[in-house]
């Protein structure tokens, strides 16, 4: 399959570039799927899952993280230290309040 590059117009080049990424990403899903199946037939095959193996196959997701800070005016608004400071943090903060005083335990 021969494609004139040359004389395609950018919109075609466009077209063509989506198409191709497209067509890369399906190989690649492909790939990998072929060598999944392979490696569980292959712990099958010796009497182990790939859970076994490898863990126990937790996808993302976020596990709990320990709660650090607690508002002292109110107990149920906590922080974990991590992400965007919650306002009631800021504006004990620019009370007067210093991070150990809020900090739990």
């Amino acid at each position: 399959m021969s494609l004139d590059l040359e004389n395609m117009s950018p919109q075609e080049l466009d077209a063509l570039i989506a198409r191709a990424a497209e067509a890369k990403r399906t190989v690649q899903k492909r790939r990998i799927n072929d060598v999944r199946k392979k490696l569980t037939q292959i712990a099958k095959d010796e009497g182990y899952s790939i859970e076994e193996l490898f863990g126990g196959g937790r996808k993302g997701g976020k596990g709990s993280v320990a709660v650090k800070f607690s508002n002292p005016a109110n107990p149920d608004q906590t922080w974990s230290g991590r992400g965007k400071r919650p306002n009631w943090f800021k504006d004990a903060l620019a009370a007067g309040a210093s991070e150990d005083s809020l900090r739990v335990g």
